[in-house]
């Protein structure tokens, strides 16, 4: 395409179900990593149109390496709804709990949280963190979760929907 009919884009990832996308910013506007953009039915001020749905590996570099610090801030803002995980998660099958499935959680680890919750029900990450001493921040283990499940490396999917167009065969 001719640099006269190009148009900037911008690699997003949505709040709620972790698509990845490409944008196109509306003329004169200028986004910078971790803005927050409006993309819904009604009036946009800042996206001009979404151009595409993208794998991970469609991700730039710089987005690549970017993209933890942004899902942090998003787990973070919507930290009832990772805490209730932790409180709510069961098992699989009867070899396997869901909480084994997060990264850096083993069978030691998933006993403690079931010991913990089982006590008393966790009522934030800074909760969790004070009473679960060796298990990982629960924050980066989400985090770590969603990028896996992104990546499209995942058997079982916790937090982002399988798309079956970019389904891994």
């Amino acid at each position: 395409m001719p640099p006269h009919k190009r148009k900037p884009i911008a690699q997003a990832v949505g709040e709620k179900y972790y698509s990845l996308l490409e944008i196109s910013p509306k003329r004169d506007v200028m986004l910078s990593t971790g803005d927050r953009v409006y993309i819904g039915e009604s009036t946009r001020d800042k996206v001009e149109s979404i151009e595409r749905r993208i794998k991970y590996e469609w991700l730039t570099p710089t987005a690549k390496s970017e993209l933890p610090d942004v899902l942090e801030k998003i787990v973070i803002e919507n930290e009832p709804q990772y805490v209730s995980f932790f409180n709510t998660a069961g098992t699989i099958s009867t070899r396997q709990h869901k909480l084994e499935l997060l990264p850096k959680i083993g069978k030691r680890h998933r006993q403690e949280i079931l010991d913990e919750r089982d006590a008393e029900p966790f009522k934030s990450f800074e909760d969790m963190r004070v009473r679960l001493k060796s298990v990982p921040d629960p924050v980066n283990v989400i985090v770590d979760k969603i990028v896996e499940e992104l990546k499209g490396e995942s058997k079982y999917y916790l937090f982002v929907p399988l798309v079956e167009e970019f389904r891994h065969k």
